[in-house]
């Protein structure tokens, strides 16, 4: 059964009347009478039946009257508009899936944003330990930043930020002597930085094109430990510009340009459809987008 057709149901319960209800529903006794002929094939019961020169419902239209008329504010109640996003009100936990080098520079910013308009959001960030995996789409994770290259199709995603990557090693290495050309950088020992113990990537390709090799002597899984690495050897690392200066000072390390001609890293943000019309994601996703630094 349709909704007009229960909407004319209701009408006619309530009026008693077929001309009644014809007016109530903006059309004529003529339609109206055959509404009522459906609805009594349909129902299996008169419905209303005459008397005199009214009409009067039977037992089983009695029985209907309370019930279509809730259905029917319910039916109502389900189409209205949604009431207007009121963050203040939120009480909702985001999880954020993030490389640790994106982390590190939007998380303070992030949750500065969310706890002025939110106080009752959480947020929960996770390593890229689940990177690969169907997070988004199980909603283990409602968020994914980084390099996105490994999403489901069906995933949305939107571009934040470009970057170019930097190395860095202890102030005092040997390799600020002189210019950093391509040929003093790979000779150097390398740190590499990879969950999965990956030692090759862009660099060594672009180090190939100029007939150079580089050795990266050691793996670590995260951007922090490579830091505290390269403070105390002669390793050096990579780095993204504007990565927590002070830290970067304080740890006795200093940056540098990376002398090859190197794509840069388009650093985006994923999350599944479902969750795309959702006022609150929209809200969380839309303090992401502010809290990444544009001059990265």
């Amino acid at each position: 059964m349709d909704l007009n057709l229960l909407r004319a149901l209701d009408a006619l319960l309530q009026e008693n009347s077929v001309t009644r209800a014809a007016e109530r529903l903006g059309t004529s006794p003529a339609a109206a009478s055959r509404t009522l002929a459906r609805l009594r094939r349909a129902v299996g019961d008169p419905l209303l039946v005459r008397a005199g020169q009214t009409m009067v419902p039977t037992p089983r239209a009695l029985e209907l009257r309370d019930e279509v008329s809730a259905l029917l504010r319910g039916c109502d109640q389900l189409f209205r508009p949604a009431a207007e996003f009121d963050p203040v009100d939120l009480h909702r936990t985001f999880t954020v899936q993030a490389t640790e080098l994106l982390l590190a520079g939007i998380t303070g910013p992030l949750i500065d944003r969310v706890r002025a308009q939110a106080p009752h959001v959480d947020i929960v960030f996770l390593p890229e330990a689940v990177e690969g995996s169907p997070a988004l789409r199980q909603g283990w994770v409602d968020v994914e930043l980084g390099v996105l290259d490994h999403l489901d199709p069906e995933t949305r995603t939107e571009p934040l930020v470009q970057v170019s990557l930097l190395g860095v090693a202890r102030r005092d290495h040997p390799l600020f002597d002189g210019p950093i050309d391509a040929r003093r950088f790979a000779a150097a020992d390398h740190i590499g930085i990879s969950r999965r113990g990956k030692r090759h990537g862009p660099i060594d390709r672009a180090l190939a094109q100029l007939g150079l090799r580089r050795r990266v002597a050691v793996v670590v899984p995260s951007h922090t430990s490579a830091m505290i690495l390269a403070r105390n050897t002669d390793l050096i690392a990579l780095t993204l510009p504007g990565w927590l200066p002070d830290t970067t000072a304080a740890l006795g390390l200093r940056t540098f340009p990376i002398p090859l001609d190197l794509p840069p890293l388009d650093l985006g943000m994923a999350w599944h459809p479902r969750n795309s019309a959702d006022p609150a994601h929209r809200w969380f996703r839309g303090h992401i987008r502010s809290a990444v630094p544009s001059h990265l």
